[in-house]
C-alpha cells in the first residue's frame, strides 16, 4: 500500500474498488500519522478513533460483497469543527457555552458518508471562523502559521494525515490556509454546497470549500458536495486575465513569482492578457467588511448577550461593530458588493480565469495571527469561485501559490483550467516531517 501521505482521494477509491486496498488499514495508516504528528501540530481537535474504524470495517465488508456507496467509497476524511457531526461536539473553536452536541450530520457530512467517506474527526478551526488562531502550526514550518480559519483542516491534508478535508471561506478561510500549507484549496459559487449544519460567520458569504492535494481530487470531493458531476472539461489553450492592480499589494517576491507563472502558462500554450478590475472594485472590501459584520452580529446577538467576556478579542470587536451598524449602512454595504458582482462578471466570462496572488506572502511567523486575505476577499464577497494551487516555494522555504478565479455559476469551467495549470506547474511538493 502507498503510504497515507502521498496516496490522493481517487488512488485510494480506485484501490479500494479493485481490491488492493483495504479501507481498514487506510484508516490505520491515517491513524498512526496523526499519532505520529499532531501532537506538535495539532490539526486536530477530535479524532474519532473509534469510529473511523468501526466505519471502515463497514465499508471493507461492502467492498468485498460488491457494494459501493459511491466514488469516496472507503476514503477517510477531516471535518473543519464548524460542520455537524452527529455524535461528536461541535465547538466551532470557541470556549465551552458554543459546544454542541449534534444528533444529525450537517448536509456536506451527510453527503460524504452516502459517497462512502469516512470521517476521521474534527479539524481545528479559528473562534467561529473568524480571525482569532487555532492551536494550529504549520507543517512546512511549525513556527509560522497555517492561516485559517481553516487552519487544521490544511494542516491535515499537507502533513499527510488525511488525503481530503472540509472547510469554509468567508473571506479567505479555504485558499489562504491552503496557499500557507502548499494544497490545493477550493470554493465554488456561492451556495452550490448547501451550508446547513454549519455553524454560520455571515450567511451572504460563507462557501463550503474543500482541501486536498490535487485538483483531481479536488474535483471528486466537490461533485460529491454539490450533489453533480463537476468533472472539469479538458482545457487546451487557456484564456488567462492578469491584473496588475492585484500585484501591488504582495511581497516582490510574490509579485516576481506570479509573473513568473504567467509566462510558463504562456509558454505552454496559454493567452495571458492584463486587464483593469471596474471601478467598483475601489469599494468591495470595506463593503464585504461591514456585511461580514452586521450578519455575523445578527447570528451571534443572543449568546453575546450572555457571554461577551467568553468571546476571544478578533470575533468580540467584529459582533460589537456589527452590533452597531445601522440597517442603512448594511443595505448600502450589501449593494456595493452585489454591484461589483455584476460589474467584474463580463471580465470574468470573458477568460477561462483570471490569475493572482492567493496571498501577499508565504506563511508569516509567528500564530499570532492567520495572515491577510486581501487577495481572495473579492471573490468571496462577490460569491463566485476561486482555487489556489501550490506554485512553487518561497526563499525561506515555505509554500507558494496562485489564486485562479472563474465567473459565478463556472466552478467545473474553473476546476479545467486549474488542472491545466497544475500540469504545467508540476505536482506540489510535500512539507519534510
Amino acid at each position: 500500500m502507498a503510504d497515507a501521505a502521498t496516496l490522493g482521494a481517487r488512488g485510494a477509491a480506485a484501490r479500494i474498488r479493485s481490491g488492493a486496498l483495504d479501507p481498514v488499514a487506510l484508516v490505520e495508516a491515517c491513524l498512526e500519522r496523526i499519532d505520529a504528528l499532531d501532537a506538535r501540530l495539532r490539526a486536530w481537535v477530535h479524532v474519532d478513533a473509534a469510529g473511523a474504524r468501526a466505519a471502515a470495517r463497514a465499508r471493507a465488508a461492502e467492498a468485498r460483497g460488491g457494494r459501493f456507496r459511491g466514488p469516496l467509497h472507503g476514503v477517510p476524511v477531516g471535518v473543519k469543527d464548524i460542520f455537524d457531526v452527529a455524535g461528536l461536539p461541535t465547538a466551532a473553536g470557541a470556549a465551552a457555552f458554543a459546544r454542541t452536541l449534534p444528533t444529525a450530520d450537517a448536509v456536506p457530512v451527510a453527503r460524504l458518508r452516502d459517497a462512502g467517506a469516512i470521517v476521521l474527526g474534527k479539524t481545528h478551526t479559528t473562534e467561529f471562523a473568524y480571525r482569532d488562531p487555532a492551536p494550529t502550526r504549520n507543517p512546512w514550518n511549525d513556527g509560522h502559521t497555517p492561516g485559517g480559519s481553516s487552519s487544521g483542516s490544511a494542516a491535515a491534508v499537507a502533513a499527510g494525515m488525511v488525503p481530503l478535508a472540509l472547510g469554509s471561506q468567508t473571506v479567505g478561510s479555504v485558499l489562504r490556509p491552503a496557499a500557507y500549507c502548499g494544497v490545493v484549496g477550493f470554493k465554488g459559487t456561492h451556495g452550490l454546497v448547501p451550508a446547513c449544519g454549519v455553524v454560520p460567520l455571515a450567511w451572504s458569504l460563507d462557501h463550503v470549500g474543500v482541501l486536498a492535494r490535487g485538483v483531481a481530487d479536488t474535483a471528486l470531493l466537490v461533485g460529491v458536495l454539490a450533489g453533480r458531476d463537476l468533472e472539469p472539461p479538458v482545457i487546451r489553450t487557456p484564456r488567462l486575465a492578469l491584473v496588475p492592480e492585484l500585484l501591488e499589494r504582495a511581497t516582490p517576491e510574490v509579485a516576481a513569482h506570479v509573473h513568473a507563472s504567467a509566462e510558463a502558462f504562456a509558454r505552454a500554450g496559454a493567452h495571458v492578457v492584463e486587464v483593469g478590475l471596474p471601478p467598483s472594485f475601489a469599494g468591495v472590501h470595506a463593503a464585504g467588511q461591514t456585511v461580514l459584520e452586521a450578519e455575523a452580529a445578527a447570528y451571534h446577538a443572543p449568546a453575546f448577550a450572555r457571554h461577551a467576556a467568553d468571546y476571544g478579542p478578533e470575533i468580540r470587536k467584529l459582533v460589537e461593530s456589527g452590533l452597531a451598524a445601522s440597517a442603512t449602512a448594511y443595505i448600502h454595504a450589501n449593494r456595493a458588493r452585489l454591484a461589483f458582482r455584476e460589474d467584474v462578471m463580463p471580465l470574468l466570462l470573458a477568460h477561462d480565469a483570471l490569475l493572482s496572488p492567493a496571498a501577499p506572502a508565504p506563511a508569516p511567523e509567528g500564530l499570532a495571527s492567520t495572515g491577510d486575505a486581501w487577495h481572495c476577499a473579492p471573490w468571496s464577497f462577490a460569491g463566485v469561485p476561486a482555487i489556489s494551487l501550490p506554485s512553487g516555494l518561497a526563499r525561506s522555504g515555505l509554500p507558494l501559490a496562485v489564486q485562479l478565479v472563474q465567473a459565478a455559476g463556472a466552478s467545473a469551467r474553473l476546476l479545467g483550467v486549474a488542472a491545466w495549470c497544475e500540469g504545467v506547474l508540476g505536482p506540489g511538493p510535500a512539507p519534510a516531517l
